[in-house]
């Protein structure tokens, strides 16, 4: 990828694609081409294949997606699957036939089994059954990775894939119900101390231990991999260090000021015991992520009060 390529960035105004516009613009790439949902509907193949037609870009980023927490994909499993196939098969498939030199598909770890051997390696990809509670987004990601396997194993061309663990950071949607844990736990540790609340309860056991990656970090590992000549097929994203839903919610706490009681509800799902990927492939690559957690929830947590809240 050279400084002048023509990089279409898809979802760019959602946490991840804000972030990698963000990066690149960082790093000097200034033909920068994004299209907001209202714009564009990725979903629509005849006007993927005439956008791609018109803008010509060199090389696609896709970080659109439809995407949320638990509750949002127990609750809308169809919309959660059509969408993101409808996606990945409009634009994989466009950029194939305008000849685009690269294109990066960004996934997650929730396309490994739900009891992979911890840390989850590629290699774990398939071999066992998907966590229930995201199943099918979980099954949609694994579609987009084989595509651009299939499409750069068949045509030879550089359609290659990122999955990142747990994301958090500016831009995240942090709505009451249907967000990710981290910016859900902010919102309700917010909400707590300005109501004077003497407890925060918090979804399931509280023993699940998740791995959490800056978003800005993520940005920068995704700049990376387009800038290797060769890169593999996929890879994991993450910072190689996990953490309890119960120590998790007390930095938020801390985070956010709040002094009262933590309490859990095992009556709620906790998803996978433990969800722990191994980033060695992309480690051995030059990259690492360079955000602590505690600096990463500050972040955050500015960003929420900021404006993030009314998200």
């Amino acid at each position: 990828m050279h400084k002048e390529s023509k990089i279409y960035i898809a979802g760019h105004r959602g946490m991840v694609g804000s972030a990698v516009w963000r990066a690149l613009e960082g790093r000097g790439y200034s033909r920068l081409v994004g299209r907001t949902s209202k714009e564009l509907d990725l979903r629509d193949r005849g006007e993927v294949r005439a956008f791609f037609a018109s803008e010509e870009p060199d090389v696609v980023v896709l970080a659109a997606a439809k995407v949320g927490g638990i509750a949002a994909n127990a609750s809308a499993p169809a919309e959660f699957l059509y969408d993101n196939l409808a996606i990945e098969l409009a634009v994989i498939h466009a950029a194939y036939e305008q000849g685009v030199e690269r294109l990066l598909f960004l996934g997650s770890t929730c396309i490994y089994p739900r009891m992979a051997p911890q840390p989850i390696t590629e290699d774990a990809l398939l071999t066992s059954p998907l966590e229930e509670t995201n199943e099918a987004y979980a099954l949609a990601k694994i579609a987009g990775l084989k595509l651009c396997q299939a499409y750069r194993r068949q045509y030879g061309v550089l359609f290659h894939s990122a999955m990142p663990t747990n994301l958090y950071g500016p831009g995240d949607n942090y709505h009451p119900v249907n967000s990710h844990v981290i910016p859900g736990l902010i919102r309700r540790f917010h909400e707590a101390r300005a109501a004077g609340a003497p407890e925060v309860s918090v979804w399931g056991s509280g023993t699940p231990r998740r791995e959490f990656l800056y978003v800005d970090d993520l940005a920068e590992a995704i700049v990376h991999l387009l800038e290797l000549d060769v890169p593999p097929d996929w890879v994991n994203v993450g910072t190689g260090e996990d953490i309890t839903i119960r120590e998790l919610a007390s930095l938020v706490a801390q985070t956010v000021g709040f002094q009262g009681r933590i309490t859990t509800n095992p009556n709620k799902p906790d998803g996978a015991p433990r969800k722990l990927t191994d980033s060695t492939l992309l480690f051995g690559t030059g990259w690492r992520p360079k955000t602590s957690l505690e600096d990463g929830l500050s972040l955050t947590y500015d960003d929420f009060v900021a404006g993030g809240a009314d998200s």
